[in-house]
């Protein structure tokens, strides 16, 4: 029953994992960052050791890299990503007359008389609720991030901690693991290892290959909606990007997104509506065929239904740092599951114990 202990054991770490998660989440975020950044960019760290350089050298070099392209990024990307937001915010009551307009003139073309009989006034109505409601929404929202994420001082987190945070674990990340690997229990070692390896690379499809496909989507889609000039084209290729890390469902809301601004934008004209289809189609078919297979791999092991219900779960118990460990915490979490599994589907537990088996002539 070793096997069996060692799995109740994984259980309950896992468990009081996620209790700490919860109990300490409005503080976590700039470590949990900080852990995401360093695991990311420990390999880059070996390979300038290797090449030569000593490893805080090389830490120190990494990080200052890294804080020079987040200046630059808030210095020339966020001032016009907020611009692009604010702008969004400011016209999206015109922006839903507009909709209003296309969708009146295409049901009267198609339904003729029998749209005035009722349909007309639905769309007045959810028109004008959306209209009059905007600012409150608006307000609630802002109120609601507020209240629940501690904006300002977790950005200023951000900002001061989760540097210093990357600095010392590329330093000390592989003292760090021979440390752990030390406290393990040696006649369980091996198998610790072993589940320790399986987890490592599902989390690095994603955390290194997911993370890296969404980076190149991001850039891919920022760019070239800005070059067919659809309106928010940065912000929402970008937002698209970020959001690929869930199968599908990210790519559908950018699409969804970008379409209704392109037909609000460019209406009756179709081939800039059309560049913005092809753009997500082919974006679609570069990542199915491409780069998720070569960067990514099949080593995640989520079923992507079970990928966006950890999502739901993860960000709904936990809030911002829920959706930033949703997907590798379940993945080693899977890790897990299917080794238990596997010890159930070996053990007497689902076998059965092996039956007595009497010779011919003996006495039962």
């Amino acid at each position: 029953m070793r096997a069996e202990r060692q799995v109740l054991f994984w259980v309950t770490a896992a468990a009081l994992l996620i209790l700490t998660i919860a109990v300490l989440k409005e503080i976590l975020l700039p470590f949990i960052a900080g852990i995401a950044i360093a695991y990311f960019l420990s390999p880059l760290a070996d390979r300038l050791v290797a090449l030569g350089l000593n490893r805080i050298v090389a830490s120190l070099l990494i990080v200052a890299t890294l804080a020079v392209l987040v200046i630059a990024g808030l210095v020339l990307v966020v001032p016009v990503i907020l611009t692009q937001a604010q702008d969004l915010a400011a016209a999206l009551p015109g922006e839903i007359a507009r909709i209003r307009e296309v969708v009146e003139t295409w049901a009267r073309e198609r339904l003729g008389p029998g749209f005035s009989n009722g349909l007309n006034g639905q769309i007045d109505k959810a028109s004008d609720a959306l209209t009059q409601n905007w600012a409150s929404l608006a307000g609630w929202a802002a109120t609601s991030i507020w209240s629940r994420s501690l904006a300002i001082v977790n950005f200023l987190a951000l900002l001061l901690v989760t540097p210093l945070v990357v600095f010392y674990l590329l330093i000390d990340w592989h003292p760090m693991l021979e440390k752990v690997d030390g406290w393990l229990p040696r006649g369980h070692a091996a198998s610790i290892r072993t589940l320790a390896s399986d987890m490592n690379d599902a989390v690095a499809a994603f955390v290194r290959g997911q993370g890296t496909v969404c980076l190149i989507l991001g850039a891919y889609y920022a760019v070239a909606l800005s070059l067919i000039g659809l309106n928010y084209g940065l912000l929402i290729g970008l937002a698209t990007g970020l959001m690929a890390f869930v199968p599908f469902v990210g790519w559908a809301l950018g699409f969804i997104t970008a379409t209704a601004v392109a037909v609000i934008q460019f209406w009756p004209e179709m081939v800039p509506i059309l560049l913005v289809i092809g753009v997500f189609l082919a974006a679609q078919a570069i990542d199915a065929g491409f780069l998720s297979p070569t960067i990514v791999g099949s080593k995640i092991g989520l079923h992507p239904v079970w990928l966006i219900f950890a999502l739901f779960v993860f960000s709904y118990l936990f809030g911002i740092v829920g959706t930033l460990v949703a997907v590798p915490l379940a993945a080693a979490l899977g890790v897990v599951i299917r080794f238990a599994l596997d010890v159930y589907l070996k053990s007497p537990v689902y076998q059965g114990a092996p039956s007595a088996v009497t010779s011919p002539g003996t006495q039962p």
